[in-house]
């Protein structure tokens, strides 16, 4: 184990919670970022994050907390950002250490609404971060299973497969199981997709849709996937693998999938604010929506991806959800 490698997770909501437990199974200190002062108190105090995954407990020797995004930073030599898409901009707006020089790996689920690039993407060309430097991590896992200890499998992708094995190696243990990949790109687009599917997941199950439709609609989700990211990032990849459609099937399943939450909100009659204001947490595929259909307008095949544009429609089109979908059963197989 490389000890002599030093860490900082930057985020404090569940899933930044969930990669310190990770890391703290093997790794002697982390550093470990968060913007709320109280919280960092409670946890130096009380050994556990009081907004999220609280039943997790920390031995707080091994944490390096701070409020300061840049003493995090300059500390560590390996930054994992944690922090939802939609505010990752204006955080590193307060950035003043140069990160050209760090290995950064993204455990973000989204598109940076600023640039409406995926976060590997803006750091290399807001930050001039060289692409063999970043990576990310995808799932499928959820936060609050890592923090129940139940077995849960990552997918670290990054371009140097040495860094992609430390980080795996740092993030493994008796519950975690990992894997790495070359697919920086398809990865973390499919980290992205997945959300705006699980969002379509949910709006189905609100409108009274069963079992049967879900498997129909996940089925051609997979599919809508695979074509998005062929054609964004042509490469040879299995969208079979565990990073892509496993990660899709927990999101568009589980109990613990706050974007299929918030889709089943939408699909009962919630508006978009009152959703996101009934939930207290961050819905990534609410703005994933939006720029992936930028993206895709961009290319010309909005054809292609019906569930994608079905989603758009409800969410800033504000369309009655129950129209779109019927209109969406007739274009899936």
């Amino acid at each position: 184990m490389k000890n002599d490698i030093k860490f900082a997770v930057l985020g404090g909501g569940s899933w930044a919670t969930a990669i310190v437990k990770m890391l703290t199974e093997n790794a002697d200190t982390v550093n470990w970022y968060m913007r709320n002062a109280d919280a960092i108190n409670h946890i130096r105090t009380q050994s556990h994050n009081p907004n999220y995954l609280s039943s997790v407990e920390f031995h707080t020797e091994q944490l390096e907390l701070t409020d300061d995004l840049n003493v995090a930073v300059a500390n560590a030599d390996v930054l994992i950002f944690a922090i939802p898409s939609a505010f990752l901009d204006k955080e590193l707006q307060q950035l003043t250490v140069d990160i050209k020089e760090k290995t950064i790996f993204s455990a973000i689920k989204g598109i940076v609404p600023e640039s409406g690039l995926i976060v590997g993407q803006h750091f290399h060309e807001n930050y001039g971060v060289p692409y063999d430097n970043i990576g990310v991590i995808t799932g499928p896992c959820h936060a609050e299973e890592v923090a129940l200890e139940r077995l849960s499998y990552l997918t670290i992708a990054c371009s140097d497969m040495e860094k992609a094995e430390l980080v795996a190696e740092h993030l493994s243990s008796n519950y975690i199981k990992t894997k790495i990949s070359d697919d920086i790109i398809g990865t973390e687009y499919a980290a992205m997709l997945k959300n705006i599917y699980a969002i379509a997941a949910g709006i189905a199950h609100g409108l009274g849709y069963g079992d049967n439709f879900q498997s129909v609609l996940m089925s051609n989700a997979i599919r809508e996937m695979k074509r998005f990211i062929k054609r964004v990032h042509k490469m040879k990849r299995n969208i079979n693998n565990s990073a892509y459609l496993g990660d899709l099937l927990v999101t568009g399943y589980s109990v613990f999938s706050r974007n299929r939450m918030f889709g089943n909100m939408i699909g009962k009659g919630y508006t978009v604010k009152s959703a996101m204001m009934e939930m207290k947490m961050v819905a990534e595929g609410y703005y994933a929506t939006n720029s992936a259909h930028l993206i895709v307008s961009k290319h010309k095949k909005k054809s292609k991806t019906p569930i994608l544009n079905a989603v758009y429609e409800v969410l800033y089109e504000n369309k009655n959800p129950k129209t779109v979908f019927q209109d969406l059963t007739d274009k899936l197989d």
